[in-house]
């Protein structure tokens, strides 16, 4: 049976002499993996369109284990604009994982997760912000969709109304005094406002912060996804902060 869908391709592995298992995230589909035959051959007519960063339209056919490419079609080759900048790029790699992590289940529907990842992609390409505010930015929404919404204005243990000094991942944000739990961080009040102003996608907020808050929300930011995800992304620790 054949179906079509557009997908971001998020990593490939070499299948056999000439082929890829391709791994993507369809906006109907969720994540799926699926075969690109003869692929690597300098022949083949998929070219570099299943590579990782391309937004594509697809013809798949579907399989017991694993489906098969059968078409592919270009829409947005962001691979193109993030490999000659390599803070965006490596931003860009640490999204493509992060989505791969997030949606764990194969062909289920996934479509929140889909068109975050579509406009990060887009919004990192543009360049109108920096690389790591548009990384962080996507983690927090992307974690949000997941299920695991971080709370920046609100106790997240006992919903006390802020602002609070306290954060913690493991909790869920951030903590008011009495709720506080060892190990705990106490970031800038500034540094709150750019947490919530990244998951609320408020751009004037982030782009006048200062650059020592930024790193430092940053810093929260990879710690919240990191807990969430039970164990760092490899993609991590080549972003420039």
């Amino acid at each position: 049976m054949l179906y079509r869908d557009e997908a971001i391709v998020l990593r490939t592995h070499k299948l056999g002499e000439a082929d890829r298992i391709v791994t993507l995230l369809t906006r109907q589909h969720g994540r799926v993996r699926a075969v690109a035959k003869g692929v690597r051959r300098t022949t083949s007519r998929f070219g570099s369109r299943l590579e990782p960063f391309t937004h594509v339209d697809l013809q798949l056919a579907e399989g017991r284990n694993l489906d098969t490419i059968t078409q592919a079609e270009t829409l947005t080759p962001f691979g193109k604009g993030l490999g000659v900048d390599y803070d965006r790029y490596t931003a860009g790699t640490v999204m493509l994982e992060t989505a791969d992590r997030l949606v764990p289940e194969e062909r289920q529907p996934a479509v929140q997760q889909f068109l975050l990842l579509v406009g990060g992609l887009r919004a990192m390409t543009a360049g109108e912000h920096g690389a790591g505010q548009v990384l962080d930015s996507y983690l927090l929404r992307s974690l949000s969709v997941a299920g695991y919404a971080p709370s920046f204005e609100h106790c997240a243990r006992c919903g006390l109304e802020g602002p609070h000094r306290w954060f913690n991942p493991s909790m869920g944000g951030m903590l008011c005094t009495t709720c506080r739990v060892p190990g705990s961080a106490g970031p800038a009040p500034e540094t709150v406002a750019v947490l919530g102003a990244l998951l609320t996608g408020d751009w004037p907020v982030v782009d006048l912060a200062d650059a020592r808050h930024l790193k430092e929300a940053g810093t929260l930011v990879a710690a919240y996804l990191a807990w969430h995800l039970e164990r760092g992304l490899k993609s991590m620790p080549h972003v420039v902060r």
